[in-house]
């Protein structure tokens, strides 16, 4: 039998250069308008306000926005992907969530209309 799960979107836009490192050194440095796209579920029945939702969000992505990527300490070590930038994202949106009584269950982060890295969190069932 299915359930309805309902959920709260918010579509974010970043612009921030990046550059691919190889084994052979480093790839020319490029911007990007990053898509972030954030899912969110109410932890229990709270309403969530987006208001609040959003400044957090903001004040997350005004800390690399207009940056070089590969200038930020969590990428001194590790390469820009977008895989990695999603990964990255998703700690310190969920990190910073706490106290909104919001679950941070997909991350969408698009380097390019065609290109999209997710993560989902699904229920153990």
């Amino acid at each position: 039998m299915s359930h309805q799960v309902h959920t709260y979107k918010i579509k974010s836009y970043v612009n921030a250069s990046h550059a691919m490192r190889w084994a052979d050194g480093q790839g020319k440095q490029h911007n990007h308008t990053w898509e972030i796209i954030s899912e969110f579920k109410s932890a229990g029945d709270h309403m969530i306000i987006f208001n609040d939702i959003e400044r957090t969000l903001n004040d997350i992505f005004q800390t690399f926005s207009g940056k070089f990527l590969n200038e930020l300490p969590a990428f001194q070590k590790i390469n820009p992907t977008v895989e990695n930038v999603t990964i990255w994202l998703f700690k310190l949106i969920t990190d910073a969530l706490d106290g909104l009584h919001a679950d941070l269950i997909r991350l969408e982060v698009g380097e390019s209309p065609t290109r999209s890295y997710c993560i989902t969190v699904e229920d153990d069932e």
